[in-house]
């Protein structure tokens, strides 16, 4: 498909008009009130809204977090379309997947049109802390990002590998799952990282210099999935169907066509206890880990505990896919590219949550 991307900057945020000055004369309790409700310069409207009942987090706690860990999440989200997931009541309410931007955009954050296979879509990229929390002033409790950068959209520079687990399986077989996964990768050439989704599962993560095409990246990720699922077809499915999937994890490798995306880093998912997706070392892949591990609750004491960060290696690996990786995978279109070509806005089916 030929690249097409359009950058439009943000809408310029209208002024106020100057009230009276009798009305201008606030109390220093009206003047608090304003400073609470702005974060990193972005105000917010009811940030007493409980968007984490049963953890009691509001749309305030939510941007604090944000700004507490902006050098951590931010290189993960700078220059990538995203799809959101967005919850104006919270998690106790309706919430909703968007693709495209809306009245709902924050003003300030970066627009991109992108070419579809009917239409031209108009995506978002959260390039700084300011458009971070424009999203969490409209409820967005969780932000997926593509495999490639908005600049440079036909050459992705990354593979993610989805460990979707039935849930009646226990943990240490998805920890196993995501060492296999790393050891076929490694086989290949090919360093991985591995984070928490926040979610049921584990991501795998595959950096890789720009340079394969869409169709090149998802073949060879469907192409180690299903290698895998056929030695192991007890314990792995390559098929999306849920009726494959009973007793077994699914390796999800169609997070890997154009216009996919998966969990950012460090981003919150919209269920109960306000879990995060954290990057962590593949040592700490432990037992006593889990997918939802690590909260909003608890992240700020892990990075201030940390020695170095995990995946400082991911950020310099330079590598490339095998040559004629993607021969054994699909052929023809894009496994998929429905999928990823759907609807820019649809509701969240909350029994059904994935990475």
């Amino acid at each position: 498909m030929k690249a097409s991307v359009r950058v439009r900057s943000g809408a310029t945020r209208s002024k106020k008009s100057a009230r009276p000055a009798k009305e201008a004369d606030g109390s220093a309790a009206s003047a608090r009130k304003a400073v609470d409700s702005a974060v990193a310069g972005v105000t917010l409207t009811h940030p007493e809204r409980v968007l984490y009942p049963p953890r009691g987090i509001t749309k305030r706690h939510l941007a604090l977090f944000y700004e507490s860990i902006a050098d951590w999440i931010i290189p993960h989200l700078a220059g990538r379309p995203t799809a959101l997931v967005r919850c104006p009541e919270g998690v106790g309410g309706a919430c909703f997947y968007q693709k495209h931007v809306g009245p709902w955009t924050p003003a300030g954050a970066r627009r991109v049109e992108i070419e579809e296979e009917r239409k031209v879509g108009e995506y978002l990229v959260v390039d700084d802390l300011a458009a971070l929390v424009g999203l969490v002033q409209m409820d967005v409790l969780e932000i997926h990002t593509w495999n490639s950068v908005a600049d440079d959209l036909e050459r992705p520079n990354r593979l993610v590998f989805d460990l979707d687990p039935d849930p009646a399986l226990p943990w240490t077989r998805v920890a196993e799952a995501a060492r296999l996964v790393r050891d076929r990768l490694a086989a290949a050439g090919l360093r991985s990282w591995v984070k928490t989704t926040g979610g049921k599962g584990l991501h795998v993560v595959v950096p890789l210099a720009p340079g394969p095409a869409w169709a090149e990246g998802s073949q060879f990720a469907r192409a180690l999935a299903e290698a895998i699922a056929r030695e192991q077809p007890l314990g792995f499915t390559a098929q999306m169907a849920k009726s494959e999937r009973q007793g077994k994890i699914f390796i999800d490798y169609l997070r890997n066509i154009r216009g996919a995306t998966s969990v950012a880093a460090f981003s919150t998912r919209a269920t109960p206890q306000a879990p995060v997706s954290v990057p962590i070392d593949w040592d700490e892949l432990s037992a006593d880990l889990r997918a939802d591990h690590f909260t909003v609750v608890t992240v700020q004491t892990r990075l201030a505990r940390l020695r170095s960060d995990p995946w400082k290696g991911y950020w310099t690996a330079r590598q490339s896919l095998p040559p004629r990786s993607g021969e054994a995978g699909a052929r023809g279109r894009n496994p998929g590219s429905r999928r990823a070509a759907g609807s820019g806005s649809a509701r969240i089916d909350r029994a059904h949550r994935r990475g």
